[in-house]
Formats: C-alpha cells, structure tokens, sequence
C-alpha cells in the first residue's frame, strides 16, 4: 500500500473505519468468513500497534487497550472492531 494512501485512510478514526468495513464487506462475499474477518482485523491492529503512532484520541486508546490485552482479549477486540466496522457501511 503506497504512503499516501496509507494516509488516506489514517488521517481520521472515522476514516479508518470506513476502509475496515470496505474490507468487511468484500470478506462477507464467498471467502474468509466472521473467523478470517476477525483474523485479518487482528493483524491489522497488531501491525498499527507496532509500526504507527495514534493520530488521534481515539485511535491512543485503541492502541493503549491492544498494548495491555493478551491474546484472547485481542481475539475478542478484533471481533469487536470487525462489528464495529460492518455497521459503518
């Protein structure tokens, strides 16, 4: 993914959600299914913890949440954030 579209996408927490359910929405078509969603949503927000800062409060408190959660509570936030992002498209 280029930088700028990366950015794109990162400029806004309402910016990142829209992207998430874009993906949400092409995963419910014949593919990963809610499990792979899930899958792919955890290692979105594992590479977002690891290699970007939060541009904003919201995006601060997701990553503080992710930094103290272990395995199974990052499991269900990625579930949770999967949920969040379908009922935004």
């Amino acid at each position: 993914m280029s930088e700028d579209k990366k950015d794109d996408i990162m400029k806004s927490f309402e910016s990142f959600k829209d992207y998430l359910g874009d993906q949400v929405k092409k995963g419910e078509k014949p593919g990963p299914g809610s499990e792979g969603l899930s899958k792919g949503a955890k290692r979105v927000v594992d590479y977002l913890a690891k290699h970007e800062e939060p541009r904003n409060r919201k995006e601060k408190v997701i990553n503080e949440l992710w930094g103290i959660a272990n395995k199974e509570e990052r499991e269900h936030m990625s579930h949770v954030l999967v949920k969040l992002a379908a009922q935004t498209n």
